[in-house]
């Protein structure tokens, strides 16, 4: 199956290319095509002054223009599906890089890195090659949001594994939707925009169907005086009397509200109309099963038709910047009243479902992004999560999904409102199994597969203190840092029901018999709540500790010519460590130089 991902991503990436080879061919057709179709046209204009037979070549001239406009408009599809190609060719591209493990062309979500968050800062759940790294491929910031959100709370949303399942086997959707943020993410934060809209206040006559009836009999009198004037029933004057009437009332009527209206909506113009088609992508999924899938398609109900009118809407605020144009389409046919009024209908019965829409799409977003990482993730398997008044935690062959393929699995069961201290030497494994134990349980939770032969858990609570540091800009030291996570710690457990804490050295600012008599003085404390704990530490006496309710477990290693890891846990203290080995071996090395 691995194999067989890259050989889909390169023969999908090899289809772009061939696509886009053949559409770059067809541009100068068209182009050569749209110079030739307008210079005829010209040409035979020109002809039929001066030639006796003046019908035949503005005939010609004619059919030159329409070719012209045909030409154009297929230039312009083959334009839109040259941008389509490229934005595919940019999602295969970024899948083919990812096997590689290079993650450089997806969002690092650097910016929801938070220090003081529970769990995210020491799980690298944000960040270059960060977890949230590996799974981003959000076309919407909202999506962006939605996903962090999610990295970020261990509420317990398994039950969105099968909507995930579902989503991972439709390839062509989720390439298409990541498709349309592969260049820039499209922005599904409407509110300031709505609130600016709700803003702009206009004359209530406009939406009124009296008003919008004599606007319509204004203009149809209009151009039955234009033909009374043509058969000179009535003096010219007339049809121009009444032509500068309708512009000067569609002007006073509607040039404020419109002026007002065209600063906020025409901030949509780039971004309406791929939210559009992701609303549409989404829509047509109307098969998904999932419950989950369906409340989506469910909040989702009327916008396709919404948006296309209110699109229109937004096209014609945007042409109303030439003047001259403005002038002769308000006295031609009152233009102006009808947007407005169009405007002001669409505002009353769409305009508060806007972002519920917008935050519809971000949660597909999000959920396309983890069901790529479903799909590029075979060997991963669905966590099993039960109904528990206690924590459960049951993995067999658990192992860290950043390490692969290369990664040694472990097996290891937590009991309830029970510890385990696991010493080892430097680089043995210890923080690695800590963080195994804390991102495995994170995905599970958001409904994402699991890195072990199996997972068994239930739901609780989940703080780690691993990467303390110091913030000398506020005056606070690593010890007294260290305090204030400690104390955050306890804070957090007083407001779960169950809570797994993951603890790396703790007191590590402070020597070693006052650290050892602190971490005895917290975990003594912690052991009286509702907790259960991972603890890794260097210092041996800890384990002394053990007791039916605390257990020991190591990394050990091995001693010889060289060190030998084997990054299994073990029951047991660790007896072997490597600093002192490390370190004699190395300025033995130095010695020996010249």
């Amino acid at each position: 199956m691995l194999q067989s991902l890259d050989i889909y991503y390169e023969s999908r990436a090899d289809g772009q290319r061939q696509i886009l080879s053949r559409l770059h061919k067809r541009s100068p057709l068209f182009v050569t095509s749209e110079v030739l179709c307008f210079v005829a046209a010209v040409g035979f204009v020109a002809l039929s002054t001066i030639t006796d037979s003046r019908w035949l070549p503005l005939l010609l001239a004619v059919l030159s223009l329409v070719a012209y406009v045909v030409v154009r408009i297929a230039d312009s599809r083959n334009t839109r599906l040259m941008q389509r190609a490229r934005a595919l060719l940019k999602v295969y591209e970024g899948e083919q890089a990812y096997r590689r493990g290079d993650f450089h062309a997806f969002d690092d979500g650097e910016r929801y890195m938070d220090a003081h968050h529970p769990f995210t800062f020491d799980l690298d759940i944000f960040g270059p090659a960060s977890l949230y790294n590996r799974l981003c491929r959000t076309a919407t910031t909202g999506g962006s949001d939605v996903l962090a959100r999610e990295l970020s709370s261990v509420s317990n949303r398994a039950g969105r594994y099968a909507l995930i399942a579902e989503l991972a086997a439709r390839c062509d959707f989720r390439e298409h939707f990541q498709s349309y943020g592969v260049e820039n993410k499209v922005d599904t934060d409407f509110r300031d925009v709505l609130s600016q809209m709700e803003g702009v206040s206009c004359p209530t006559c406009i939406v009124s169907r009296p008003f919008r009836l004599f606007a319509a009999l204004s203009v149809a009198g209009f151009f039955v005086s234009v033909a009374a004037t043509v058969l000179s029933y009535i003096p010219v004057g007339v049809p121009i009397t009444w032509g500068l009437a309708q512009f000067f009332l569609a002007w006073a009527l509607t040039s404020g509200p419109l002026h007002r209206l065209q600063r906020s909506v025409g901030r949509l113009h780039d971004r309406l109309p791929s939210f559009c088609n992701l609303v549409n992508l989404t829509v047509s999924q109307s098969s998904l099963k999932a419950e989950d899938g369906q409340q989506i398609l469910r909040q989702l109900e009327g916008a396709p038709e919404a948006l296309r009118h209110f699109g229109r809407i937004v096209q014609k605020m945007d042409s109303r910047n030439n003047i001259l144009g403005l002038f002769i389409t308000d006295s031609l046919a009152m233009r102006d009243v009808f947007i407005l009024s169009d405007f002001l209908h669409w505002r009353e019965s769409s305009a508060s479902r806007l972002q519920q829409w917008a935050d519809a799409v971000a949660m597909m977003d999000a959920l396309v992004s983890m069901a790529t990482f479903r799909y590029n993730e075979p060997e991963a398997v669905k966590p099993k999560v039960v109904e528990s008044d206690g924590i459960v935690y049951e993995a067999q062959s658990l192992w860290h999904p950043f390490l692969g393929r290369k990664a040694v699995s472990n097996d290891f069961n937590i009991a309830d409102r029970n510890f385990y201290i696991i010493t080892g030497a430097n680089m043995a494994g210890k923080s690695t199994f800590l963080r195994t134990v804390g991102i495995n349980y994170v995905m599970a939770m958001c409904g994402l597969p699991v890195m072990a032969k199996s997972l068994r858990i239930s739901h609780f609570g989940l703080f780690t203190s691993m990467r303390t540091t110091d913030d000398l800009t506020r005056g606070i030291s690593y010890f007294n840092a260290e305090l204030l996570r400690l104390q955050q710690l306890l804070d957090y457990c007083s407001t779960q029901k169950r809570t797994l804490i993951i603890l790396d050295e703790i007191l590590k600012g402070t020597n070693s018999l006052d650290k050892l008599n602190g971490s005895r003085l917290f975990l003594e404390h912690v052991m009286q709540s509702p907790v259960s704990g991972i603890v890794a530490t260097h210092d041996l006496e800890l384990s002394k500790m053990e007791s039916p309710r605390i257990h020991n477990f190591c990394f050990e290693i091995q001693l010889g010519a060289d060190v030998t890891y084997s990054y299994k846990i073990t029951p047991g203290v660790a007896r072997n460590q490597n600093a002192t080995f490390l370190l004699r071996r190395m300025l033995a090395d130095d010695n020996t130089e010249p």
